[in-house]
């Protein structure tokens, strides 16, 4: 551990991952990008001359109603990419695929939470996508003008994306989950005209009431016009004649030939709010064609996709996960998408394998979350079917900790299946960091590599660039294809957060670390940083000393106030097989200072049955560090799934 005379504002790091796993020698041969020299030539290919590279590959992998003349305008930090040419990503996703013979090939596995299942093929989601792009035409929508979409997992979802890009409005995918206030603010902020709901959606068994919420939401919504509903549990709703339309009826007189709208390279395709620290979420804006050839590059590459693949992202397209890599990025490869719309436990806790047996899913893509609740419920859900369909798996939305990476290679994967834990941002539009699996070697914990084309630089709070080891700001020295064009409506905010810290290069707000051997490691945001004793530690780092304890299925951990020390470590943990206990407490302090030294032994532990999330599955830190520090929670929490966590924990306050 480095001593308090590193003054550099570097993070001290805390841990040690020395387990390498290379690709399958199977696995690597019939590979993409089939080994590490391979890997390493793409990526100074592209570092040397990008705009040579996005030139070709954009010219091949996309379809353009008219060339683009100029492959990047950059006006920091403003990008324009493949200028001047026209395209549309709907197109890309569907008759580019029918053009080429591939009409019947399937695009989506659907399953519903009740067990009702459909099964669409790329000529069936075309035919939808058009009828859904003129029902909406007929409601007297443009391009340019914002929709509004709070739907359940169904592929209904995906028309209404597709059917809007279709046409060039500017669609923003709102969580169903989220309460009327967070739709409302959303609408006035984008000044949506219209907005896509379903009467109801199915989760753990119940009927959850969307229409019912939209209704409450448009009370405050004043530039919503029409509200388009999809009947998908036969729930009685309140109706508002002139402004409501069930999306059956409008399909019904809807023709099925809507050519796609040759777009701007630049036109806007879709909003998507985000979570600020504090205050205001913001609205993050991704165009048309630079964001649609990078989620189709970056699954291919990561994912290693093959035509006869079967793949499973299980995240909901109210994130950006849902738009990179269930929608735009897959369709426009001409992949098999699964799509779930309920919870991974109901109506018991093997649901999700039973899915992968079923429909011999090959490519699996899930959250860190997610994989920790599985190891809690057990491994008899697991043991009970045969996942050997199986052969890439992967991870999301946040760090995964060398224990849960290792039981998901075991478990799951049968230790035959690359791992690629996937770095990336609802700005960035796609995976930035990541293991290829035919051709980079995994460390349990580590995203590994950039992409081709992802240049980082880890940068310490004096700004100089960190060295091996040292923890620090990450930021990206170069502009990518993929990236966000700003915040919607707000020029000023786009560049404080994004451009001011470090001159010349995108500040991600994650904290990382490049390892002697090249390899990253994700440190946890930039406010998570605890600052104890004149030096600065991961939050992450101690979260997975404490989860390789057998007792511990979850931690987090945040800093409170301490006079000697500037900060102290808090640390909320939930447990598995056993009941919380000063015993227990005391053995989890003493296994911290074990696992990575004195300095990083918890001053705080609270035991807690969850922990407060994101809907998406995030650990809310900044509400534990307000609970930490005995303060009440402020800011934004328009996304916190269970707001009762909340007052448990204060309540459990020592």
């Amino acid at each position: 551990m480095a001593d308090a005379s590193n003054r550099s504002g570097a993070i001290d790091t805390v841990m040690h991952e020395e387990r390498l796993f290379p690709p399958p020698a199977e696995f690597a041969a019939q590979a993409r990008i089939a080994s590490f020299e391979a890997y390493e030539k793409l990526w100074n290919e592209v570092a040397a001359d990008p705009e040579a590279y996005w030139e070709r590959v954009g010219r091949e992998e996309l379809h353009w109603f008219e060339p683009f003349t100029q492959t990047l305008r950059w006006n920091e930090p403003y990008a324009e990419w493949f200028v001047g040419g026209k395209t549309n990503a709907s197109y890309n996703c569907l008759d580019k695929h029918l053009d080429e013979g591939h009409g019947d090939r399937t695009a989506i596995l659907w399953e519903g939470e009740p067990g009702d299942t459909r099964k669409l093929s790329y000529a069936d989601l075309h035919k939808q996508v058009c009828k859904f792009a003129n029902a909406l035409r007929s409601l007297g929508v443009e391009a340019g003008d914002r929709v509004s979409i709070y739907m359940p997992m169904t592929p209904e979802l995906v028309v209404a994306m597709l059917g809007c890009a279709r046409i060039g409005a500017v669609h923003s995918v709102i969580f169903a989950g989220f309460s009327a206030e967070a739709i409302a603010e959303r609408n006035n902020d984008a000044q949506a005209v219209a907005i896509i709901t379903a009467d109801a959606g199915w989760r753990r068994g119940k009927a959850l009431p969307l229409k019912q919420t939209v209704d409450e939401a448009l009370k405050k919504s004043s530039t919503v016009k029409h509200c388009i509903v999809l009947d998908r549990v036969n729930e009685a709703v309140h109706w508002q004649p002139g402004r409501d339309h069930w999306w059956h009826d409008l399909m019904r007189d809807a023709s099925e030939e809507c050519p796609a709208t040759p777009l701007d390279s630049e036109a806007p395709l879709f909003i998507l709010y985000t979570s600020g620290s504090t205050g205001k979420p913001k609205g993050i804006l991704h165009t048309t064609a630079g964001y649609n050839l990078w989620a189709k590059k970056t699954f291919q590459w990561v994912f290693d996709h093959r035509a006869d693949d079967v793949y499973w992202c299980t995240a909901d397209c109210g994130w950006i996960t849902g738009h990179s890599y269930i929608t735009y990025g897959p369709l426009s490869a001409g992949a098999t998408c699964v799509m779930y719309e309920g919870a991974p436990n109901h109506p018991d806790e093997a649901r999700f394998w039973e899915i992968i047996e079923r429909y011999k899913v090959t490519l699996f893509y899930t959250a860190p979350t997610a994989i920790r609740a599985f190891i809690k419920w057990g491994d008899e859900h697991v043991e009970k079917h045969d996942l050997s369909s199986l052969r890439v798996l992967g991870t999301v939305g946040e760090g995964i900790n060398p224990q849960a990476w290792m039981w998901y290679h075991t478990k799951i994967g049968g230790e035959r299946c690359p791992i690629v834990d996937t770095w990336w941002q609802t700005e960035t539009g796609g995976v930035m960091m990541s293991p290829l699996p035919g051709a980079i070697a995994t460390k349990p914990g580590s995203c590994t590599k950039p992409l081709p084309g992802v240049i980082p630089k880890i940068i310490a709070e004096d700004g100089t660039e960190c060295g091996p080891d040292q923890g620090g700001m990450l930021t990206i020295a170069h502009p990518w294809p993929g990236m966000l064009r700003g915040i919607w409506g707000d020029k000023e905010r786009y560049q404080e957060v994004y451009w001011s810290k470090v001159k010349g290069m995108y500040l991600a707000g994650d904290n990382a670390r490049c390892d002697r051997d090249g390899y990253y490691w994700i440190m946890g945001r930039i406010d998570d940083v605890l600052n104890v004793s004149g030096h600065r530690l991961s939050t992450i780092e101690i979260e997975s000393a404490l989860v390789s304890h057998p007792a511990v299925a979850e931690a987090a951990a945040v800093g409170r106030p301490h006079e000697l020390k500037g900060e102290a470590v808090a640390v909320f943990v939930t447990v598995k097989g056993c009941e919380p206990s000063e015993e227990l407490r005391k053995e989890l302090k003493l296994h911290v200072r074990k696992e990575i030294g004195a300095l990083a032994q918890p001053d705080d532990i609270r035991f807690t049955n969850t922990l407060p999330k994101t809907r998406s599955g995030k650990i809310m830190r900044r509400l534990l560090r307000d609970i930490a520090a005995g303060r009440e929670a402020v800011g934004d929490t328009t996304t916190l799934e269970d707001y009762s966590v909340l007052a448990s924990l204060r309540q459990d306050e020592e």
